[in-house]
Order: structure tokens, then sequence, then C-alpha cells
């Protein structure tokens, strides 16, 4: 991880800062951005959306998707975590502390919107600074990429429906065609783009090539993100100022979230006998989100001053130390995990 990358929160943190004062002193600027829509595609917002996601999409090898078999079991826990238990929980969360328990504390007018926001969260598994997590737990990097493979493929098909259905259960009315229009805006035609880049770069340069562009894509990444918090703060100025204990509130369920799901794929790993190389990476994909899509979504969804872009702002905003935090466990972990997860291989060895 690149001394960029470890501050991350301190740089979202000061995007905050700027943007919310950026806010108050060009507001005309903000209105005309805010306003360069087509189909409810905010263009500058897309742009930058674009230049987040594709570098990453680049480093992903779908060719790897045919050793899927050769970690089945973490494969198998990260999926259930992923796609059966994440958003769901998250919801759940959302449900319990921001309909209920900190409603008196909120907007009325954004509860239904902050929930919409923690669900598209949570309903995109990490694809890129999960290669970061997983370096750092030593995971094994076949297991990873493979699983980054096989998660990308599924969210092409699996996000909008998950995301529909659970904005539908929590009497939210579901955009479907900005819903859809966001699937191939931010998935589908970034991942062919991407692919296509990457294939071009490894023909002509080879592995070289390709892990020098990666170089050069990153920070232009990490900058056009930054970039987007600061027109997202420009325009939630005024209402994180009103009730600056929003942002706190809303951490609360996410934080919850991200260690239970941790915590249940690293558990589910150790009792069907895999290996320690393979659980941390499972725990960490299992915990982390695709933030950047996540507030894509939400802002094509439900615009720049919405409670569900903020609250996927939120996430992106604890999203570096709360994933260290996960990560320390897992490495301290290790010698327990060594002592179960041997015994889990002989139970499921045994006729």
């Amino acid at each position: 991880m690149s001394t960029f990358e470890r501050y991350l929160s301190v740089w979202v943190a000061l995007c905050i800062v700027a943007g919310i004062a950026l806010g108050h002193v060009m507001p005309g600027l903000f209105q005309t951005i805010g306003g360069a829509e087509i189909a409810k595609v905010n263009l500058p917002v897309a742009a930058l959306i674009w230049l987040m996601i594709v570098p990453m999409l680049v480093k992903i090898d779908f060719a790897a998707l045919g050793r899927v078999r050769e970690h089945w079991r973490g494969i198998g826990v990260t999926l259930f975590i992923n796609w059966a238990v994440k958003p769901f929980s998250m919801a759940a969360l959302g449900w319990l502390f921001i309909g209920y328990l900190f409603r008196p504390y909120l907007p009325p007018d954004q509860i239904n919107s902050y929930i919409a926001g923690l669900i598209i969260l949570a309903a995109a598994p990490c694809t890129a600074m999960v290669f970061v997590w997983s370096n750092l737990t030593k995971g094994e990097p076949h297991f990873t990429l493979s699983q980054v493979a096989l998660n990308d493929t599924i969210m092409v098909f699996a996000f909008a429906p998950i995301v529909g259905l659970l904005l539908g259960l929590s009497a939210i009315t579901v955009p479907w065609g900005t819903l859809v229009l966001s699937v191939v805006l931010y998935i589908v035609v970034p991942v062919l783009v991407a692919q296509l880049l990457r294939q071009r770069v490894l023909a002509t340069g080879g592995a070289a090539a390709l892990a020098s562009l990666l170089a050069r894509l990153q920070p232009l990444s990490l900058l056009a993100l930054l970039a987007t918090l600061v027109l997202l703060f420009g325009f939630q100025g005024d209402q994180i100022l009103a009730q600056p204990l929003v942002i706190v509130l809303l951490a609360v369920p996410i934080l919850i979230q991200v260690y239970f799901n941790a915590g249940l794929a690293y558990v589910l790993n150790r009792l069907v006998g895999e290996q320690h190389c393979v659980a941390g990476p499972s725990a960490l994909i299992g915990a982390s989100n695709f933030f950047e899509l996540a507030v894509a979504a939400a802002i094509s969804l439900f615009g720049f001053n919405s409670g569900a872009a903020l609250a996927t702002v939120v996430g992106v905003l604890i999203e570096v130390p709360v994933m260290l935090t996960v990560v320390a466990i897992v490495n301290r972990s290790h010698d327990w995990y060594g002592r179960g997860a041997k015994s889990g291989a002989a139970a499921s060895m045994r006729p």
C-alpha cells in the first residue's frame, strides 16, 4: 500500500472540508455542475466515476475464473457472504439503526434515502482495494484474483435485482430505468473497456507494460475519487453543518456489518478446513465494499443532495482504517486459526 493509499481517510476528511467550504463560497458553480445531466446521469460525475473504476477493473484477469475450483470451499464461503448475507444484513442494520433507533436524531425526509445508500453500499463487493488487503495478510493471490473476477461477473447480473428487491422491501420507490442504466454505465461498459485495454497492453508490451500502466492509473483513480467527494460535499455542506452527527450515526451500521461479515467469513472458512491464506482474503472480500460503484449508483438514483449519496461517502471515509483493523485481527489470529482449520479439514475428509 502506498503512502497515499494508507492515508486515504485523511485525504477524504480534507475533501469533506474543502467541499463544504467551496459549496458556500461558490454555490453557483456547484449548481451548474449539478445541472449537467442527460437521462438523469450527471456528466462530470460520470467522467470521474469512470476514471475511478476503469483502472481498478484493468487489474482483473477474467481468465482466473478457470482456477475457481482450486479453493472451492473459500470461494463458496465468500459467495455466500457477499450475495446471501451482506446486502441483507446491511438492510436489517439500516432498518434497525437508521429507521428506528437513530430516527429522532436524523432529518425525517432523508431516513429512507440513508437506508437506500447503505443497501447500495453493501450490494457491491470490493474489486480493487481487496488486493491490497489480501497482500497484507499474505493471502493466496490466485484465490483473490479468481474470487474478484467471479464477483465482478456476478455483479453484472445480481447488483440491480438485489438493490431493487431491498429498496422495495424498504418501501423505497425503485427507479428501475435509472438503476439498470447505472449497471450498464458503471459495471458493464467499464468492464468491457478495461478488459479491452488490458488485452491490448498485454499484446503489445506484456506484463511489464501492464504493471507500468497500472502504476500510472492508480493515482488517477484515487484523485478522481477525491474530486467526486469534493463535489458531493459541496452539495451536502449545509445539511452536514446543520447536523454533523449524521455522519457518526451512519457509520454505526457500516462498522457493525464490516466486522460481522468479516468475522462470519473467517469462522466459516475455519470450520470447513480452508487454509489461512484463503480465509484471510475471503474475510476481507466479504467485509469490504466497491464504494466507487456505490457512490456512482447513489448519485444516479437519488442525486447529489440525497442522504443515499452521503451514506455511501461515509463508507469511503471509514474504509481504510476499518479494513486495516480487520487485517490486524486476521494476522494476529493466525495460530488460533491454524489449530481449528486442521480439525475442520480432517472432519471434512471423514466418510
